[in-house]
């Protein structure tokens, strides 16, 4: 097989300022995600996790300090996005960080499905997903949100636009 540009994989300097662009991209480029808490926890191996902590201004339920049902759809939603954007990562894996990054500005969330299981109630939540299938135009994912004593408050499925 020839040498070519086609064929060379990812070099492991390229990999890690992709990792890191991703990082910045979804903890602090993208304005609610650093609002609301979250934080990349786990990227390799799947599944992506997230973390966040709870606040005051998280909670959707006055008198019982419950996590906000907008929070929970939310970090699944996101969370489900960056398993993607890790499998788009994958698939292109000749192509270099700012090809990759490019690629992401099609993402979008087209359908969600959330089914609330617990209160969300704790001092710090995990979410984790994983892709399911991952095409050329369509990603589907699934994912889970967990507190610290791993009590599984939700789990989400998802499909999003990927081109």
């Amino acid at each position: 097989m020839p040498d070519s540009a086609d064929t060379i994989k990812r070099t492991t300097s390229e990999q890690e300022r992709l990792v890191q662009s991703i990082t910045t991209l979804f903890e602090h480029k993208i304005s609610f995600n650093e609002f609301l808490g979250f934080k990349i926890a786990q990227l390799e191996p799947a599944p992506v996790k997230i973390v966040f902590d709870m606040r005051p201004e998280l909670i959707g339920h006055y008198l019982h300090g419950r996590l906000h049902g907008g929070v929970i759809s939310s970090v699944l939603d996101v969370a489900g996005g960056l398993a993607v954007m890790l499998g788009i990562a994958r698939f292109h894996e000749t192509e270099n960080c700012e090809q990759i990054m490019e690629r992401f500005t099609h993402l979008a969330t087209i359908n969600m499905r959330v089914d609330y299981l617990r209160q969300g109630v704790g001092t710090q939540f995990t979410a984790d997903a994983s892709v399911i299938r991952l095409g050329r135009r369509v990603a589907v994912c699934s994912m889970q949100l967990s507190n610290n004593e791993a009590s599984l408050i939700a789990t989400g499925t998802a499909t999003y636009m990927v081109s």
